[in-house]
């Protein structure tokens, strides 16, 4: 695309840009911007979105692409365009929270409505202003309250483009995820453009270890797609695991963890021990099935029934073969 018009600023080959959007107001008045930064090489080629905080929590996904744009990874392009937006949700930024003041999730709230919610409105601005002209891209995200994730990367099985692409990054960890209803996802997938989603780390923390790993995703996406110099970040074996569950507290209680999210385990070896604050009573939780941890729950005292260790199981193995 020679041009590109984003907001009612034209950027033509070559340019580069701060857009911002207007996403509405609080209520002292005070206008809210969603920042959309474009960077357009000289060379035609593929357009490339990245986007952070679509839950306002989600602080690793907000520093990612920030750090991206701080430390020049888009500034020279070989060809193509990269949108970067690092903060999607600034009213969840701002209350330290995941969703809208409404209550409402962005993320559950496409394609959208100009005259709907306030969630509603950030989706429909994503939807008619940016994704229309998207090829291809990456949602960062981060867990929740208490729950720590080990990077990772998931994407739809029915979607091929998205699963090719996944593997072609040579991340690592990759996990087979179905579409949610009126997510980002999957309003992305029904416009035949393959959307990643990066998961990593805790809410509400900035940890340099998911930064580092989000931010050699990035690269490894460019790169493959030529529009960067450099070396790829090897994961020569990709782990793309098919399903996903949790193992539950089977008691409350203070915790002791015995692994980890990021270690492998092996059906009955324990994970998981939990106490009374009493010392009257221990309970070991041992492992259901041959998993890999994909996440843990980092809260101290936990409830009855409580997620603990969330796991990937159905493993392929993919060797990564670089491109000739």
């Amino acid at each position: 695309m020679s041009v590109i018009q984003l907001n009612g600023q034209d950027f033509p080959l070559g340019s580069s840009g701060l857009v911002r959007i207007n996403a509405g107001k609080l209520p002292s008045g005070n206008r809210i911007s969603i920042f959309t930064y474009i960077f357009r090489s000289k060379n035609p080629g593929p357009t490339v979105l990245f986007t952070g905080g679509m839950h306002g929590d989600e602080i690793n996904g907000v520093e990612i692409i920030r750090s991206s744009i701080e430390k020049g990874v888009f500034s020279n392009l070989k060809c193509g365009t990269v949108i970067a937006i690092p903060l999607l949700n600034i009213f969840g930024f701002i209350n330290f929270s995941r969703d809208v003041p409404d209550g409402k999730d962005v993320n559950r709230s496409f394609p959208g409505s100009l005259s709907g919610s306030l969630a509603s409105r950030i989706a429909r601005i994503i939807t008619k202003k940016i994704l229309i002209h998207v090829d291809f891209g990456i949602d960062f995200h981060t867990g929740g309250k208490d729950i720590w994730n080990h990077p990772q990367i998931r994407f739809s099985p029915k979607h091929p483009e998205a699963k090719a692409m996944a593997l072609k990054s040579v991340f690592g960890t990759l996990i087979e995820k179905a579409v949610v209803s009126k997510s980002f996802r999957k309003i992305a997938k029904d416009m035949r453009i393959p959307i990643l989603v990066f998961e990593g780390g805790e809410a509400l923390r900035r940890e340099a270890f998911v930064v580092e790993r989000g931010m050699s995703l990035i690269k490894n996406l460019l790169i493959n797609n030529g529009m960067i110099q450099g070396d790829l970040n090897k994961a020569l074996i990709n782990h793309v695991f098919k399903k996903t569950g949790w193992e539950r507290a089977p008691e409350g209680g203070m915790v002791t963890y015995i692994r980890q999210a990021g270690n492998f385990i092996k059906k009955g070896e324990t994970i998981v021990v939990i106490n009374d604050p009493f010392a009257l009573k221990e309970i070991r939780m041992y492992a259901s099935r041959d998993a890999f941890i994909i996440g843990h729950n980092n809260a101290p005292v936990v409830n009855i029934g409580d997620g603990m260790i969330h796991i990937a199981y159905e493993e392929e193995k993919f060797a990564y073969l670089p491109s000739k």
